[in-house]
């Protein structure tokens, strides 16, 4: 199975098979599962979520998709537009790997918030900008 990218505004009502749908604009990708269950599986993208290269051999999707709230629950990586499968996680694995994704978060709005100056310094500058 070769996966290609389709870029979108919108995500079309009915995916195709294969297809990375990819709308930049609402910072979104969306596919077929890869099992052949026919699930569509969506996936936020930016700094802390899922991100999307176009290679010249296709795309590549990461990090990897577990589908754990399907009945598939289908690991996959979709790299350089093949589909490498990868093992199901337990739910301690899946407890531990969502943690990981919030602390991730919570590092990169924490730094981002910093590099802003704080809440404190934004209000200051919010009711600075007033006058």
């Amino acid at each position: 199975m070769t996966f290609r990218l389709q870029r979108v505004r919108t995500m079309p009502p009915v995916l195709q098979p294969n297809i990375l749908y990819v709308a930049e604009h609402y910072g979104a990708a969306a596919h077929l599962c890869a099992c052949g269950c026919g699930s569509k599986i969506r996936t936020p993208l930016g700094p802390t979520e899922w991100s999307v290269q176009d290679t010249p051999s296709g795309p590549s999707l990461l990090p990897s998709v577990g589908n754990w709230q399907k009945p598939c629950k289908s690991h996959y990586f979709i790299e350089r537009g093949q589909i490498l499968w990868a093992a199901q996680w337990t739910e301690e694995q899946i407890r531990a790997g969502r943690r990981q994704e919030q602390r991730r978060r919570d590092v990169y709005y924490a730094e981002l918030d910093r590099q802003r100056g704080g809440v404190f310094a934004r209000l200051w500058h919010w009711f600075r900008s007033l006058f």
